[in-house]
């Protein structure tokens, strides 16, 4: 089973955000198959406490535009967990991401890709 349609798109509208106040190391994480809540989990890097908590309130600026608003939020200094129940957003300091390794305790899942991603990876070739 995939994630539902709704699901991707918002998946799609949140790493736009994230991208947008420069969020690192995008990964979503198609956990559809898994017998778990969430149908994605996207993991975002950010470079300091300041910094994670604009990508987070973007995201939260971007999904509202549609009517999507959090069931929770929760966080500390170092990580903000944002849950649209089927999405759930990890916006971490890369200390954090590496320690807690989200990446690497699903990595037997597939992953979604991200259109933001391959625009701002477009958008750097055309820098260089």
């Amino acid at each position: 089973m995939a994630p539902r349609k709704s699901t991707i798109e918002l998946t799609q509208r949140a790493s736009h955000a994230a991208i947008e106040k420069l969020g690192t190391d995008l990964v979503a994480i198609d956990l559809s198959a898994q017998m778990v809540l969430s149908e994605v989990f996207l993991l975002v890097s950010g470079q300091n406490e300041r910094q994670i908590d604009a990508i987070a309130d973007e995201i939260e600026r971007e999904l509202a535009k549609v009517g999507e608003k959090p069931v929770r939020r929760e966080g500390s200094e170092h990580w903000i967990l944002l849950d649209y129940e089927d999405l759930v957003v990890h916006v971490q300091t890369e200390e954090i991401r590496q320690y807690y390794m989200l990446d690497r305790l699903w990595n037997d899942c597939p992953t979604l890709p991200l259109d933001a991603v391959a625009q701002a990876a477009q958008f750097k070739k055309g820098d260089a």
